[in-house]
């Protein structure tokens, strides 16, 4: 393990991570607050939260919150009364989505108890017309070699809502590498090696993102026990709603009847992971600590369990990447065997660079980035990586 980097804070004015905490949570409550009729209750708890995230400090949960000792465990003893940008942010970031939740009544008995209140978005992004385009895009792929579609399926996987980038280039016979210049690091060698075909495995995958983030992931998934890579596949979502988008058991339910009622190949993907529910070779994971503020070398002994005895744990998006490497600021060049460990077993990354966070970079690549963009190729959503260790 390479000596500590700095952990990164929200109280640098200029800074994506003050930005976060300055002037999206505030167009987050917003949003929130239009997107439902919520009672005056639960407006004067939203504008109560507007105020300490932008102003006032970090309150503790009220005593008879569900999760009070669970919070205590992960550091709201010791962070309660201070400024919401003077803690780490990816506490700052995780308990502010925890107290928008209180705010809403989601945990409370009442009629807002369980209501995500991201779900009109997601459904909305779920159900646009550039998802059948993407989906789509599979029926080309059916006749294709398998290594095409392995990599068509595995850049759909990691590029999201732009797999329909992924899906055409395969298709098409285009090498993948040369054609999407935003890949910064491509260990897909080290990933596809540690899933041979075998048959035998047991692939892990941390979600990301809902809705048209999740079919992908839920695509590759279903490839990859249709083509004998892996025996079963656990898919660990968010148990409750979380950054806006992160996946819920719910948000796969509803990818899963978006599949299954497609055209074409689609459905048939749909159809197949409906049956590897069933049987149980796909199985649904939502562990409290999916939603926890800590990087996941501090998980809990049974995750760590699960993952170790995991041929392989496919980490998706942005969020689980800082959760992984630990929310630092590494010199890019850090080695990512060297910052991934502490994680049991196996591990690769599913990327879109949204923040400052990375590691594992050459230091041509990171010298022709900086040159050609400064620090916005970090954080712009326009740079992928897929990243590995055995």
């Amino acid at each position: 393990m390479p000596a500590s980097a700095p952990l990164i804070l929200g109280n640098e004015p200029g800074s994506f991570p003050h930005s976060v905490l300055a002037e999206r949570h505030p167009a987050i409550i917003r949003q929130v607050r239009e997107a439902f009729p919520y009672g005056p209750d639960r407006r004067r708890a939203l504008d109560a939260l507007l105020a300490s995230c932008t102003k006032g400090v970090i309150e503790p949960l009220p005593a008879d919150a569900h999760d009070r000792d669970r919070w205590a465990a992960w550091g709201l003893d010791t962070y309660a009364g201070r400024s919401w940008f003077d803690v780490p942010w990816l506490w700052s970031e995780s308990y502010f989505y925890r107290q928008l939740l209180e705010s809403v009544g989601y945990f409370a008995p009442g009629p807002w108890q369980g209501i995500d209140p991201f779900r009109p978005d997601k459904l909305a992004e779920l159900d646009a017309p550039q998802t059948d385009e993407e989906l789509a895009a599979l029926d080309a792929l059916e006749d294709r070699p398998a290594g095409e579609r392995d990599r068509a399926l595995l850049h759909g996987s990691l590029w999201g809502n732009r797999a329909d980038l992924g899906f055409r280039l395969s298709a098409g016979g285009a090498d993948t590498s040369a054609a999407v210049p935003g890949l910064v690091a491509d260990d897909s060698e080290t990933l596809w090696s540690l899933l041979p075909p075998s048959g035998a495995g047991t692939l892990c995958l941390i979600a990301d993102n809902s809705g048209r983030e999740l079919v992908p992931d839920l695509l590759l998934i279903a490839h990859l026990l249709a083509e004998g890579r892996v025996e079963r596949a656990v898919l660990h979502v968010k148990p409750h709603p979380y950054y806006v988008s992160d996946a819920t058991p719910a948000d796969v339910l509803d990818a899963l009847r978006r599949l299954t009622v497609a055209p074409g190949a689609a459905r048939g993907y749909g159809r197949r992971l409906w049956a590897a529910l069933i049987d149980g070779r796909l199985t649904v994971r939502a562990h409290p600590f999916s939603c926890g503020p800590l990087p996941y070398a501090e998980m809990p002994d049974d995750l760590r369990a699960e993952f170790a005895a995991a041929t392989v744990t496919i980490v998706k998006g942005d969020l689980n990447y800082r959760r992984l490497v630990g929310d630092r600021l590494w010199p890019p060049t850090t080695p990512f065997p060297d910052v991934t460990g502490c994680f049991p077993g196996p591990v690769a990354a599913l990327r879109t660079l949204k923040s400052d966070v990375i590691c594992g970079l050459d230091a041509g690549t990171e010298a022709a980035l900086d040159a050609a963009e400064g620090p916005r190729w970090r954080v712009g959503g326009t740079h992928a990586l897929i990243q590995a260790r055995a």
